[in-house]
């Protein structure tokens, strides 16, 4: 199936505004996300695990859907760099790779009940699974799904866009690593000393192997219908775009 017709570029002078715009919700989200994760434990001491992540939820859900809004009208402002959209393997190597991406992004390692705080949030030390590949696996998932968004868009705009989300998972992978050493001390230098931030580098020199029956988990099969949905939805992305660009909040922003 061919892809659908995608919307003109905006006229050059709107590169820097909207590129400078994305970059400030970007930068907004990363305080908001990982300043919460990083007050977590002060958080939880005084209002409770459950209340804690609730909270984090109120505030980071609706930071995220401006974000995704802003970048769903915008995606195409600025120039166009290429466009490969005509050409054949396009299609398939972008739902591909966007595919494979989120499994990193949603790894089954985590407990989903404990998201929406129906179970109480724990922090945890995990050593298998998708861990085994990459101690950060959202931060994998998420540069690949920028390779893959970026390489069917081509605009000027998706290059801002990845470099502030890229930045921002660079940084998480630093500040997760802080924040679980000053947690569990020497159980996690093991953990990191037997693992990798680079995909399948742990595993590559010996320090790490693959364990088939980590990765069949029921949890895999919500990712994988998790992907169906998103590939349906896709074609409301028009749609959506075209909402966002009718709210105040969007013409505020510009």
């Amino acid at each position: 199936m061919q892809p659908p017709l995608q919307p003109p570029l905006t006229a050059p002078n709107q590169l820097h505004h909207s590129s400078w715009v994305m970059l400030a919700l970007l930068l907004g989200f990363a305080v908001l996300h990982s300043g919460g994760a990083s007050l977590r434990a002060w958080g939880a001491q005084r209002i409770g695990e459950r209340a804690w992540r609730l909270l984090f939820a109120a505030v980071s859900i609706p930071a995220a859907v401006v974000v995704i809004g802003y970048f769903l009208a915008h995606r195409y402002d600025g120039l166009r760099l290429w466009n490969l959209q005509d050409q054949p393997w396009i299609v398939p190597l972008v739902w591909g790779g966007t595919a494979i991406s989120f499994l990193f992004l949603y790894p089954a390692t985590y407990n989903l009940l404990e998201i929406p705080a129906v179970f109480k949030p724990q922090v945890r030390l995990y050593a298998t699974g998708i861990i085994r590949i990459s101690r950060h696996p959202q931060a994998v998932g998420q540069i690949l799904w920028c390779a893959t968004h970026l390489l069917w868009i081509g605009s000027s705009f998706m290059v801002a866009a990845c470099v502030g989300l890229v930045a921002h998972h660079l940084f998480a992978v630093w500040n997760g690593d802080r924040r679980l050493a000053n947690r569990f001390g020497d159980a996690f230098e093991d953990l990191k000393a037997n693992t990798s931030v680079v995909p399948f580098r742990a595993v590559l020199d010996g320090r790490q192997r693959l364990v088939l029956a980590e990765f069949l988990r029921p949890a895999q099969l919500g990712i994988a219908i998790a992907i169906g949905v998103f590939w349906w939805a896709h074609r409301f992305i028009g749609a959506g775009a075209t909402a966002f660009s009718r709210t105040a909040l969007a013409h505020w922003l510009g």
